[in-house]
Parts: C-alpha cells; sequence; structure tokens
C-alpha cells in the first residue's frame, strides 16, 4: 500500500482520513487544558524548552497531588460485607448485563467473591437463571431472573500467612511500584511478563495482584494493558471507587500517555500524525494488526502523533510516540506502516536484510514511558518508568542523552 507523508493542513481535518503522518507544530491544534504534569512556565517565548518533565519524576518518587478538600467530601465506600446478600434473592440481569458471563456477573455485582467460591455455588445449583442450572461460562440475557444464594468473603490471609511463593510474588510487585496510594498503584512493568493470562501463560500481572487482596476480599484490578514485551508504566486500580474513575478517564481520554521507541532510518517529516483504520488479522499462530480501509469489517480509526528526539547517524533514530487512541499493537503498526518498525519488533518489523547493529539486543525497543491522568479523589497521577536494561545498552551504546527534552510534549491532544 502507498505511503504519503503531508505537510500539516492548518484547517481542521476530516476523523476520516488515513493513512498519512503529517508534522504538527506547538500551538497547531487547540488546546485541550494545561499540558499534563507541567504549569504554564511563564517564560517569553524562544527561551531554552525545558527538559523532558519526566526526567524530574525519576529523581523523585512521583506523587499525586491531591487536594485535602477532596478526601475529605468523598464518601467512604461501603464494606464489601455489607453489599452480600445473606439470604436466597432474585435479580434481573440489565441491559448493561446483557451477554456476560455468569461468573463474571458475580464478580462485577459482588467484588471480592474469591473465584472458588464462584466456581463453588454455580457447580453445586445453588446459583439459578430462570430456575434452571447453568454452568459459569453460560451468557446471560437482559430480563432473566438470576437466583443468588447467600455470599460470604473468604478471609483474606496476612502477609506473614501467605506461602513463600506468594511472598515472593509481593515482593517482585513492591520492586515494581513507582507510585502507591489508597486507590492507585502505578508499576514498571518489565518486558517479557504478561499483563494478562492467555495461552500457556502461567505467571503475569493480573494473577501476580491475587496476593494484594486487601482486608474487604478487593484485589487490585486493571484500568488498561500494554503488550507483553513492551516495558513501563502500567495502572492499577486498588479499589472499586478507583477503578470506575479511572477507566471513564481512558475512555474519556482524560489519560496522557508518552512511549519512547527505537527506529531504524529517521522519519521525515521529524514530528507527524499517523491516522489510519487497523484490523485485527488472525491467524492459527498468531495475530496482528493491518492497516485498513474506512468500513472495512472490525476496522477501528487510530491517530498516533510522533516526534524524532534524536538520531544516532541516521541510522537509528529514538522517537518519542503519543497514541491518541487505543488500539491493540498500534504504535507497532503504525511506525511499520510509515517505514520504520520498531527495532526488535517480532511481528512488525519488515525491513528485508536489515542487520542490527553490533552490542544491541534484538528485543523490543519500546518503552511506555510515562503516564498522567486526574487521580480519582482530585489532583493528578504524573509517573515516569526508566529505560530497561536492554534499551539503556542501546542508549548507551548509541550515544543518546536521555534527559534529552522531549518534543512530543508539543503534540495536539487529539
Amino acid at each position: 500500500m502507498s505511503r504519503r507523508i503531508k505537510r500539516m493542513n492548518p484547517k481542521p481535518r476530516d476523523r476520516d482520513e488515513r493513512k498519512e503522518a503529517r508534522p504538527f507544530k506547538a500551538g497547531s491544534a487547540k488546546k485541550a487544558g494545561p499540558r499534563p504534569g507541567g504549569k504554564p512556565s511563564g517564560k517569553p517565548s524562544g527561551s531554552k524548552p525545558p527538559r523532558f518533565a519526566g526526567e524530574r519524576a525519576e529523581r523523585r518518587p512521583p506523587t499525586a497531588r491531591l487536594e485535602r478538600a477532596e478526601f475529605e467530601r468523598a464518601a467512604p465506600e461501603k464494606p464489601v460485607e455489607a453489599l452480600l446478600p445473606t439470604k436466597v434473592q432474585t435479580v434481573k440481569v440489565t441491559a448493561d448485563e446483557n451477554n456476560m458471563r455468569v461468573d463474571r456477573f458475580l464478580e462485577a455485582r459482588f467484588p471480592g467473591l474469591s473465584f472458588s467460591h464462584i466456581q463453588r455455588v454455580v457447580r453445586k445449583g445453588e446459583l439459578r437463571v430462570d430456575g434452571k442450572r447453568v454452568d459459569s461460562k453460560d451468557r446471560l440475557e437482559e430480563g432473566q431472573s438470576v437466583r443468588i444464594p447467600p455470599l460470604k468473603l473468604d478471609t483474606p490471609k496476612a502477609v506473614d500467612e501467605l506461602s513463600e511463593a506468594a511472598q515472593k510474588t509481593l515482593k517482585a510487585l513492591k520492586e515494581m511500584t513507582i507510585y502507591e496510594d489508597d486507590d492507585v498503584l502505578v508499576l514498571n512493568k518489565p518486558a517479557g511478563l504478561a499483563v494478562q493470562g492467555g495461552s500457556g501463560m502461567t505467571r503475569h500481572i493480573d494473577q501476580m495482584l491475587e496476593v494484594m487482596r486487601d482486608s474487604k476480599g478487593q484485589k487490585p484490578r486493571l484500568v488498561h494493558r500494554i503488550d507483553r514485551e513492551t516495558s513501563g508504566c502500567l495502572l492499577i486500580a486498588k479499589t472499586r471507587f478507583a477503578a470506575s474513575h479511572l477507566t471513564g478517564a481512558f475512555r474519556s481520554r482524560s489519560a496522557r500517555k508518552t512511549y519512547w521507541a527505537l527506529v531504524p532510518g529517521l522519519p521525515k517529516p521529524k514530528q507527524g500524525r499517523i491516522s489510519t483504520f487497523l484490523a485485527k488479522e488472525e491467524t492459527e499462530d498468531d495475530t496482528i494488526m493491518r492497516i485498513a480501509e474506512h468500513g472495512d469489517e472490525g476496522a477501528s480509526h487510530a491517530v498516533t502523533y510522533y516526534a524524532v528526539v534524536e538520531t544516532a547517524g541516521n541510522k537509528l533514530t529514538w522517537v518519542s510516540l503519543k497514541p491518541v487512541t487505543g488500539r491493540t499493537h498500534q504504535l507497532r503498526a503504525h511506525m511499520a506502516h510509515i517505514g520504520h518498525p520498531i527495532v526488535g519488533d517480532p511481528k512488525y518489523f519488515n525491513i528485508e536484510n536489515w542487520q542490527l547493529p553490533g552490542g544491541l539486543q534484538n528485543r523490543l525497543h519500546l518503552l511506555a514511558r510515562r503516564i498522567v491522568i486526574p487521580h480519582p479523589r482530585g489532583g493528578v497521577i504524573d509517573a515516569t518508568a526508566p529505560l530497561p536494561p536492554h534499551m539503556q545498552q542501546s542508549w548507551n551504546l548509541l550515544g543518546l542523552d536521555a534527559s534529552r527534552f522531549d518534543p512530543i510534549e508539543n503534540a495536539p491532544e487529539e
């Protein structure tokens, strides 16, 4: 498929434009609010740009800037035990719960219930749908009547009662933690560790979070995902209250994410916007995202801003990426689409006879560098992840300066 790279037209864009990478300039788009993680500098134009704010976050632990009044006004959550039925009750399946699996229905209605307890009440036939026994994987339909038996939480184990393996898992999570408070956890996920389980997966973040169930039986919840081979910032909600607000922030695109990548060649223009439609293409062995046409089955619009930060002899380039949408493999598919696939990408690196420079590891060079998102109780969470070891090695070998100003900060928000 041919690729067009055009100069930015100052006129408003059609949301359906696709297959283009266009340059952006600071102030060229309508501001959506204050720049994430930063404040107006008050400096005259032409002054030296500030260093990337994320570097400052590395030198001190990231903090959430919370307003005390917001905490004081926030109503405390009811204990999970207070929400559990103490006697048999019958409830109707709502429109939002249509086509939901039986076990997911119970998890959503009664957070904190253990997997084993859910399976037990279903297996014994204590839970019934329209008077009939069901399997935990059966799907519900709007309007159906669900008989729910009395439920109880499993007593959570104290940390000192955890098995040796569980204590090692808890220690590993603490070592990954770059920000934590009562509602939110931000992990620096290492490359190679999956966020959720899949075929053949025995260890992943979602499973590891089981050891962090609180006294109410609540387990921390994933609110977004990053690819298995991508390292960096992963946001976790520790409470139902936080999960609801953070999920809403991602849905409304209030979250600002920045990624760093290493690519071959020099993208032109040096700052641009990539707008395409992406569709999932599945085979027996793999799943990839292909560039699609508007109207294709399963095609979703995807927008990414990129900016060249520094080059290494025009052979390799460090780029910063800001995804506006959150499609599967979006950044990887978009960089391959404009002819600069991410170094070490086993799915999308498609340059024939390209040789990896000596000393660089053939691993995905993609980092979820920074996340900025409104805190559920007021203020802002601004967390930054360091380069993973294999990318730090590449930066050292190529002489790239990780403290350079990141021009992606000037990219529009939509």
